[in-house]
């Protein structure tokens, strides 16, 4: 039998759509800082999915991807609750940077909160108890960094069964596996009971149309293993790959300081050897290469041109001979 899902303030009979502006801490006036909220409530039975995005301000594609699936979508079908949390970190949106303002917080590393501890503590806490912990499950959205660019991958803790069906389900060709860093929101609800990956697609202060739309699919695909919508079917990406360990990842750093120019676009494949980029200076007479040391995927590459030595370029993950020779076979 269906139920309502209750909050703070408020409940959502089932076949119900509410849009919320939940209050999740105050400003140096003492008006409301107010998160926005939709939940949609089946009127079928089925678990209950959360859609959170940019709980760092400055991450936007995952805000339009909560958008789409909260009011875009034909839900008449729906079996179960969607809990839909497009901006998490409000005062960070407005400001359009990473952390809260406050202090200069992660948001992102403070969760689960607590009611009587720092700001960005509360407001995690007022999030996680409201919305979050009472779900089935959770996609995190996330983008890279300023200045970088992620493929679209998720970064889920294999080890657990119920995180690895979720993670699974979302049908990327990559899986990074790790239980994430403390505090972080897929992470504590993981461990609270409400299996979560963090998905990352893009950079910041973007929408990206293409990967926005490969992430709606992957949502389709969890709606469908989890049985919330049952005219839909789980996807197979075509290939995939699980990253375990530190030897199958690495970053490629700067070696001299200068302007890059990359050899590669993100979601490449590139060889053993191979130039990725090369970092040069004003008058291109000192140029430094930088190398691939083993065969496999740019998830991640620099935006920003302009680099000190040492900074990170290029996030490298490995593939296993099978899936390199599936990579290899469906890209030509």
């Amino acid at each position: 039998m269906t139920t309502a899902f209750t909050y703070n303030g408020g409940a959502v009979e089932p076949g119900e759509t509410t849009n919320v502006r939940f209050t999740v801490s105050e400003t140096y006036l003492g008006d409301p800082v107010r998160i926005p909220v939709t939940i949609v409530n089946g009127e079928h039975e089925g678990p209950t999915l959360c859609l959170a995005a940019a709980t760092h301000g400055d991450e936007l594609n995952g805000i339009e991807i909560v958008r789409e699936v909260a009011h875009e979508w034909d839900h008449s079908d729906l079996r179960g609750t969607l809990v839909c949390l497009p901006v998490l970190n409000v005062p960070g949106f407005i400001a359009q940077q990473r952390y809260l303002p406050i202090y200069d917080r992660d948001l992102n590393r403070s969760f689960p909160g607590q009611s009587a501890g720092t700001s960005s503590k509360r407001i995690a806490d007022r999030v996680f108890r409201n919305f979050i912990e009472p779900c089935d499950l959770c996609l995190d959205f996330h983008t890279s960094t300023r200045g970088r660019s992620n493929m679209l991958h998720a970064r889920a803790d294999m080890a657990d069964s119920a995180v690895a069906r979720v993670a699974n389900a979302f049908a990327s060709n990559v899986i990074i596996d790790s239980e994430g860093p403390d505090g972080s929101l897929r992470r504590e609800a993981s461990k609270a009971g409400t299996p979560s990956i963090t998905v990352e697609l893009g950079e910041a202060h973007r929408f990206q149309r293409p990967l926005i739309d490969a992430a709606l699919e992957g949502v389709l695909s969890v709606m469908a293993e989890f049985g919330m919508l049952e005219t839909e079917t789980v996807k197979w990406p075509g290939w995939r790959t699980v990253i375990e360990g530190s030897d199958e990842k690495t970053w490629l750093r700067a070696d001299a300081g200068g302007l890059v120019d990359m050899h590669h676009e993100r979601g490449s494949l590139v060889e053993a050897g191979e130039t990725v980029c090369t970092i040069s200076d004003p008058f291109k007479a000192e140029v430094t290469k930088i190398e691939a040391p083993f065969t496999g995927l740019l998830i991640g590459i620099p935006q920003n041109p302009l680099v000190y030595p040492g900074n990170p370029l290029c996030h490298l993950v490995a593939l296993e001979e099978p899936t390199l020779r599936a990579v290899r076979q469906i890209r030509g």
